[in-house]
């Protein structure tokens, strides 16, 4: 019976030595590629998960910052990396969901050339205006933008980039006619928001929170489905006013493809628990980020879904960058 089953696991690719190798995993230190510079919001959370992860599995979870080009840099290190779990990557929505629809071409596959490990992280995005906009809430302001077409300017950090098709969406939904201004980063489009050179914008809770706490911007909605932590008595786009709206950032970690499914499952399995504790919820809370908890099967579909999603919003912004 035992050799019947050895040679079983054998012709499945599962010799017991493989078994054992994966039950083991990790054996030595475990590289996370993170596709922007350090301090970023993706590579904080990269290291924040990365030392839970460590002190869990009892290796080295160590960071490798590729940042450049929109985050290609940084997905094609990853894709060109050994499939053997010890080179990962975390990433964010926009390399993986809205870089398939921005560049004509691409040096990866998203679908192809990564396994999905685990979504870690929503970073949701605020409707914000100044004080003194007059509207409220989501409906005064499409009211207010649909009396004045053409009249009022929105900021972004630049063209493509998640803020910018965030409002292309929102737009597009609500039928209104706005001029885009692209910022070089969101910190400047923030700046032309407060001095008045543009009226409104989407952008992550940290950046907005002092300015909402003093009084100079008020927030009118959040664009994900639910409320979010950094400001949990804002309720979504969707529900005040314009319907099936939905568009936020987020986390995810990838490994290349053909990575073991044994270890794409443990280190799904101890990701969900890490991201589970309270103290790495409130963290990330910090940083405007809200923990998820999902299968790498029902990530996968999160991936493919928010790739139309933002490929849509792309389209209807005519946005290039190549």
């Amino acid at each position: 019976m035992r050799g019947a089953i050895a040679a079983l696991l054998l012709g499945m690719g599962l010799g017991t030595g493989m078994l054992t190798a994966h039950a083991a995993y990790p054996e030595r230190g475990v590289k996370m590629i993170v596709p922007y510079p350090a301090g970023q919001t993706t590579d904080v959370i990269a290291r924040t998960v990365g030392q839970e992860l460590s002190d869990a599995l009892g290796q080295a979870f160590f960071v490798d910052n590729r940042g450049g080009a929109g985050g290609i840099i940084g997905m094609e290190a990853a894709k060109r990396s050994e499939a053997d779990g010890y080179t990962l990557l975390m990433t964010a929505s926009g390399p993986v969901a809205i870089n398939p629809g921005l560049y004509s071409k691409l040096p990866y596959d998203v679908q192809k050339d990564y396994e999905p490990v685990a979504l870690v992280a929503m970073v949701p995005l605020f409707l914000v205006v100044r004080k003194d906009f007059p509207a409220d809430n989501v409906r005064e302001l499409v009211d207010y933008i649909k009396q004045h077409p053409g009249q009022l300017n929105y900021g972004s950090g630049g063209s493509g980039l998640t803020n910018h098709l965030a409002m292309e969406m929102f737009k597009s939904q609500a039928g209104l006619n706005m001029t885009h201004v692209p910022y070089r980063g969101a910190s400047a489009a923030l700046t032309g928001l407060l001095s008045g050179d543009v009226a409104l914008m989407f952008e992550a809770g940290p950046a907005i929170k002092p300015h909402v706490e003093s009084g100079a911007l008020k927030v009118l909605a959040v664009g994900g489905r639910e409320p979010a932590r950094a400001f949990p008595d804002v309720k979504p786009v969707s529900v005040e006013g314009v319907a099936g709206y939905e568009a936020q950032a987020w986390i995810v970690l990838m490994a290349p493809a053909g990575t073991p499914k044994p270890v794409i499952d443990k280190l799904n399995a101890v990701t969900r628990d890490v991201v589970s504790r309270p103290a790495i919820q409130n963290k990330l809370a910090g940083l405007g980020a809200d923990t998820v908890s999902v299968s790498p099967e029902d990530t996968r579909e999160f991936i493919a879904r928010e790739i139309s999603v933002w490929g849509k919003a792309v389209k209807t912004s005519n946005a290039k960058v190549d």
